[in-house]
């Protein structure tokens, strides 16, 4: 800052303006964000916010006078059209905002205009569409860990969902859910920075971390809050959230938070949801991550991940619906089995389908409408487009009212028509409304009495302005006289410089022009006085009557609410049926036999950017009765991961209700699906490649039960052979005969494959390949048995090494399978450099030692010195014997 800026500091308070010092009030509000404070059509910003600002959105710094004539304070702006943009790229910077609002029109201010904080942006609390992705939600988090339990709560403000969670001590089922639902902004206690937040913040680095004042997590307190907010006579009706103490004051923590944010603009939430942990498939953020469920490992696009292959939703709030479906399969039969009865009726009944998708087209995103609308920040166009969603209502009702699947029933019963809404918003709103709510031009004719006299006023006026021009050009003789208008002087009669003469007596001159002179009349003012009051008075009362209706609207949050959840589920079973019929997928058998056996499977996403009909389908038979572990080889490239990651998705996808990319499939259920595919060092946490590797595969150990499905890629290769073939070993009879788990355990340690003869439960598959002509033809197709062969060198030539390197390779390969040490050129190099430096007693001194010995080194110049290393070089390389 440089010395003539004024700072915060500096000022007294008694001692400056007294827009200033409402200045300094709003600033006391806002802490450490950023404070845009409302001034006519800009938000402008002071002092320190002011240079910090201007260096972050590279705005031009300005100043005003300050109390300290030696100093000024330091000043910029943006434009309120605009203030969203602005406002987005702040918060992904990572700062918060405050925004500070002129709360009464300074035409009619008497003083300094009132202004008041309205509300505080943060990661977790935008509702800027600039910062939010339609098909994702943006949740703010809370969690907090006791002895004996782990505790989070979540909530979209921008949807209204709102979830609590509880777990055990070590918290993985929290963590996991972390990884899920990605939260932009995380609320800690202050001073109680447990284990569990330290883990948080080295797993999310990029997560914005808040502290708040710890007695916001008290449940008892959180307790009221909650029945207050939803106006509850007890909690009882929240199931287990009543008697989890933890979730309960997480869930408080969110509240005060976002109505600290919010000020009087708290969103309407939807009662919270408590998730039991057991209900939905365990996926860790590694697995997550792995089978590149919602993002490629790649560059983080939903293009090439299964979420990519499945979304086929016509609407946002369909997509987070899906996105929701994909990271929480159902561990439980009978809910898997309802969802696919409604998938399958939708699959088997194409007009039902064809019909149901042609309503969704185009269908605004409900939830996110009733969001800004609950927040009082949605406009006239997001209550019409709200309007126009929910209009659809009864197409939907009519679509689904012959349909059998329980939850399609269901469907249909919960829909709302929603006719009292839709008819008031269609009677209230112009078609087109415009974006601003201040200027007009927003409520239809009819609607209100008062509005339409004050309407009729104005274009009466009009057209007797109109009428007055002619009369006045009759009455003077001057054929060019016009009326006319500005902001500044308001109605006139303009009479050219030439004509003015001629003016009538009772024209009163009230401006000179270049080539013109402006007059008025007692009559033209009288007039322009009920016309100008007359549109304020209607653009004031089309305002007061639009936050009626969004009143009205938010009223009904919870109604609307219901339909949006609805349409969204409708939305995400039609996909799923599209996607199945597009792709030919097939019906998956669900049940509880602990087998899973799938015939001619094909991964999802590779099929899909794979020429159709060039992609080579597997069988995979796993049972915890029977062969419950294969052991899997062969050489890179041939296809292992693509099958590991295959069987796990098609399990994924068979318990989220949907169909599955195979010829037929039976899926004994998990509970658990576990990834260990591959890892990358991490130096930022100063973790190497094993040490990933160890640590994941000992959180799988740890937390895998005998319902789980188990895919380990090359355990044990970040290490020395040895010491990997041994923990390998380890690892797979540990999951053999310890946790049970039906497991895919993939390996390039040939030494493994006794594993698959001497264990019970254990099998050899390998993925088969042709050794022709010295190269390799991958056959992409998984038989049984163990490989013989790693076929290392052919996959090397594959990918391009130099012949001379290939050739090498070979010869080295056949003299170590022989049981021989490396011979050939690089023998001879090494026999040589050990000749060369050699303890003397072990032969008699050659000509370099010699020549060594006569040197005396303190007594060579530079020149003498590099004739001597040249010399001796040619010495080294000089053929022995010669």
């Amino acid at each position: 800052m440089t010395d003539n800026w004024m700072r915060i500091a500096d000022i007294s308070p008694h001692h400056t303006t007294p827009m200033v010092r409402q200045f300094l009030q709003a600033k006391a509000e806002c802490g450490d964000s950023l404070l845009f404070f409302r001034m006519g059509d800009f938000y402008e910003l002071f002092f320190e916010d002011a240079i910090e600002t201007a260096e972050l959105l590279n705005l031009a710094l300005t100043s005003r006078d300050g109390a300290d004539k030696d100093k000024r304070i330091p000043m910029c702006g943006v434009p309120v059209r605009a203030v969203d943009g602005y406002v987005a790229k702040l918060v992904r910077m990572g700062r918060a905002v405050t925004i500070c609002e002129q709360m009464e029109d300074p035409r009619e201010a008497k003083g300094i205009v009132k202004r008041q904080v309205v509300r505080t942006v943060t990661p977790g609390t935008v509702m800027e569409a600039e910062l939010l992705e339609d098909g994702c939600n943006n949740f703010l988090a809370a969690v907090c860990a006791a002895d004996a339990a782990a505790s989070a709560a979540f909530v979209d403000i921008t949807t209204g969902e709102f979830l609590t969670l509880a777990a055990d001590a070590s918290g993985v089922a929290v963590l996991d859910e972390f990884a899920r639902l990605a939260p932009s902004e995380i609320l800690i206690a202050d001073g109680a920075d447990s284990a569990l937040a330290a883990t948080l913040r080295k797993r999310f680095p990029e997560t914005a971390f808040t502290k708040r004042p710890p007695e916001e997590f008290d449940p008892e307190q959180a307790g009221e809050t909650l029945l207050h907010l939803f106006r509850l006579s007890t909690l009882k009706g929240l199931g287990d959230l009543a008697d989890a103490a933890g979730a309960l004051g997480c869930a408080g923590a969110l509240i005060a938070y976002i109505r600290e944010t919010q000020r009087d603009s708290m969103p309407h939430l939807a009662l919270p949801r408590h998730q039991q942990p057991s209900a939905f498939v365990a996926l860790d953020a590694n697995t997550q991550r792995n089978l590149e469920l919602t993002a490629t490992l790649s560059d983080k696009s939903k293009r090439g991940s299964l979420l990519g292959v499945l979304d086929r939703t016509l609407t946002g709030m369909g997509e987070r619906k899906l996105r929701h479906w994909i990271l929480h399969p159902p561990a439980k039969v009978n809910a898997i089995l309802e969802r696919q009865q409604a998938v399958t009726e939708l699959f088997e009944n194409i007009t039902l389908r064809m019909t149901t998708r042609d309503c969704l087209k185009g269908m605004p995103d409900i939830e996110r409408l009733l969001g800004r609308i609950s927040a009082s920040a949605g406009n006239a166009r997001d209550v019409k487009a709200l309007g126009a969603a929910l209009g659809r209502t009864p197409e939907l009702r009519n679509a689904l009212e012959a349909t059998e699947a329980p939850l399609l029933r269901g469907l249909f019963d919960a829909l709302d028509p929603l006719d009292d809404i839709t008819s008031r918003i269609d009677k209230a709103l112009v078609n087109e409304p415009p974006m601003t709510l201040n200027e007009g031009n927003l409520i239809r004719e009819g609607y209100n009495e008062e509005l339409d006299r004050l309407r009729g006023l104005v274009h009466g006026g009009k057209n007797w302005i109109a009428t007055l021009q002619q009369q006045e050009r009759d009455r003077t003789g001057i054929a060019k006289l016009k009326v006319g208008y500005n902001r500044v002087f308001g109605y006139y009669i303009e009479i050219s410089k030439g004509q003015a003469n001629f003016a009538p007596a009772d024209y009163e001159r009230k401006q000179t022009l270049a080539n013109a002179e402006r007059f008025i009349t007692p009559e033209l003012k009288q007039r322009e006085e009920e016309i100008l009051t007359a549109q304020e008075r209607m653009q004031s009362i089309e305002y007061d009557l639009f936050l009626e209706l969004r009143r009205a609207v938010a009223a009904e949050a919870a109604r609307i609410r219901n339909n949006a959840d609805c349409i969204a589920a409708l939305d995400a079973f039609a996909a799923l049926a599209d996607v199945a019929a597009a792709n030919n997928y097939c019906r998956p058998d669900i049940n509880d036999s602990g087998a899973i056996h799938i015939k001619d499977g094909r991964h999802p996403v590779v099929e899909a950017v794979t020429r159709q009909g060039e992609f080579v389908p597997n069988d995979t038979h796993l049972d915890c009765r029977g062969t419950r572990m294969l052991i899997m080889t062969g050489p890179n490239m041939a296809g292992k991961s693509t099958y590991l990651r295959q069987v796990a998705l098609l399990c994924l996808m068979a318990q989220m209700g949907g169909y599955v990319p195979a010829s037929s499939a039976s899926i004994g259920v998990v509970d658990r699906i576990f990834t260990r595919v591959g890892a990358s060092d991490n130096l930022v946490r100063g973790e190497s490649t094993f040490m990933v590797e160890m640590i994941e595969t000992a959180a799988i150990l740890n937390t895998a039960t005998e319902n789980s499905l188990l895919v380990l890629d090359e355990i044990g290769r970040g290490t020395s052979t040895y010491d990997g073939i041994s923990i390998a070993w380890s690892v797979a009879e540990y999951i053999h005969d310890t946790i049970r788990a039906r497991t895919l355990f993939a390996t390039h340690y040939h030494e493994l494959t006794e594993l698959g003869e001497k264990l019970e439960h254990a099998g050899n598959v390998n993925v088969a390949v042709r050794d022709w002509q010295d190269t390799i033809v991958f056959l992409y197709r998984v038989v049984e048995g163990g490989a013989d062969h790693s076929y290392g060198i052919q996959v090397a030539k594959l990918a391009g090494l130099p012949t001379d390197v290939l050739k090498r390779a070979r010869d080295i390969l056949e003299s170590l399978e022989a049981g021989g040490p490396a011979t050939g050129a690089a023998e001879e190099a090494a026999c040589r450099q050990m000749y060369l430096f050699a303890p003397a007693a072990a032969h008699e001194p050659g000509e370099i030692e010699k020549e060594l010995e006569r040197v005396d080194p303190d007594a060579l110049s530079p020149r003498e010195a590099q004739t001597l290393l040249y010399h001796l070089k040619h010495l080294a390389n000089r053929p022995r014997g010669t």
